[in-house]
């Protein structure tokens, strides 16, 4: 029978001391790595940087797209004739007010613009904005720029729309102003007649509103070219023009004539012309008056006689006419 194998207890000071050829660790990390991030952690915070910045650029491209982007434009590369526009009065003390806004508190509100080719635009609204900035820009008080909307209308007519929709709210435009954005509108070829161009430009106007704006356009339509004064034409004084204009095209006619003789200085002589024209009767404001008969011309030679006398007086009675009447008067005495 074999015998067991008696366990002896280990050896304290052999396990406590190694052996100079025992496996060494490496040392730990020193304390500033432990407290370092982990790579994966550095990976991921970049990651969500950059899909930030991403983020907000493409929310940046798609403002410029949509024109919710305010841009800074050269006063310089705007077409300010780029459309008909529909405001035609201008009351200088008005300017004169905005441009002093615009040195007190700057631009406030931009304008809207298109672009027609790279760096120059058309404006759509904001034409008294962009005078008054260029205005103050020529006598060196202005910043030689303008805040702009860049707008992209998918159409022309979205463009009028878009210009007669700011007027409206801004600065309320006279019947006759929105008269002639309508026929004008049609005379670009934006609107295929005047009914189109009317439902489109002032689809949020009441009836009697656009019903009012439609009989201005024969006002526009025969008088527009020879008005100096629009403002003078108030809504009831156009309507009664725009009556008697399309029952006599005839007098529409003479008073183009008088428009253009008078030439009226000031709002108030064009609008005193158009009260004289519409109280005279029919065919009667333009009738002068009948020339005084032409005088009968004074005799060269004045005759008078009495019993055994004759008289011959005025200017051609001459030596030679004497002559000849005495060489007579001895042929008839023999």
């Amino acid at each position: 029978m074999a015998k067991r194998k008696r366990l002896a207890a280990p050896d304290l000071a052999r396990i406590a001391t190694p052996e100079s050829d025992a496996v060494e660790l490496p040392p730990g990390p020193a304390p500033d790595q432990m407290r370092r991030r982990a790579p994966i952690a550095d990976v991921a915070s970049q990651a969500a940087t950059t899909a930030a910045l991403e983020t907000v650029a493409g929310e940046m491209q798609a403002a410029r797209d949509e024109g919710r982007l305010v841009q800074k434009i050269p006063l310089d590369a705007i077409d300010a004739a780029h459309m008909i526009r529909d405001r035609i009065a201008i009351d200088p003390e008005e300017m004169a007010t905005l441009e002093a806004s615009l040195l007190a508190r700057g631009q406030q509100t931009p304008i809207e613009v298109v672009e027609t080719a790279p760096g120059h635009y058309g404006l759509i609204s904001g034409w008294r904005r962009l005078s008054a900035l260029r205005s103050l820009a020529q006598r060196g008080a202005g910043p030689g720029s303008v805040l702009a909307l860049v707008r992209r209308p998918e159409t022309a007519s979205d463009a009028y729309v878009a210009m007669v929709e700011e007027n409206e709210i801004r600065v309320g435009l006279s019947y006759f102003e929105r008269a002639s954005i309508v026929a004008g509108a049609v005379r670009e070829g934006v609107f295929r007649d005047e009914k189109e161009a009317l439902n489109s430009l002032f689809s949020a106007a009441s009836r009697a509103k656009r019903s009012k704006i439609k009989s201005f356009l024969p006002v526009v339509g025969t008088l527009g070219a020879w008005i100096r004064h629009p403002a003078a034409l108030t809504e009831r004084l156009g309507l009664a023009v725009s009556a008697r204009l399309q029952a006599d095209p005839d007098w529409g006619r003479r008073l183009q004539d008088r428009l253009r003789k008078a030439d009226p200085a000031t709002p108030e002589e064009e609008g005193a012309l158009f009260l004289k024209a519409l109280n005279s009767g029919p065919g009667t404001e333009e009738t002068a008056p009948a020339p005084p008969a032409p005088r009968p011309p004074a005799p060269a030679i004045s005759l008078s006689r009495s019993k055994g006398a004759l008289r011959l007086s005025g200017p051609a009675v001459s030596e030679e006419l004497l002559d000849a009447i005495e060489a007579l008067v001895r042929d008839w005495t023999g």
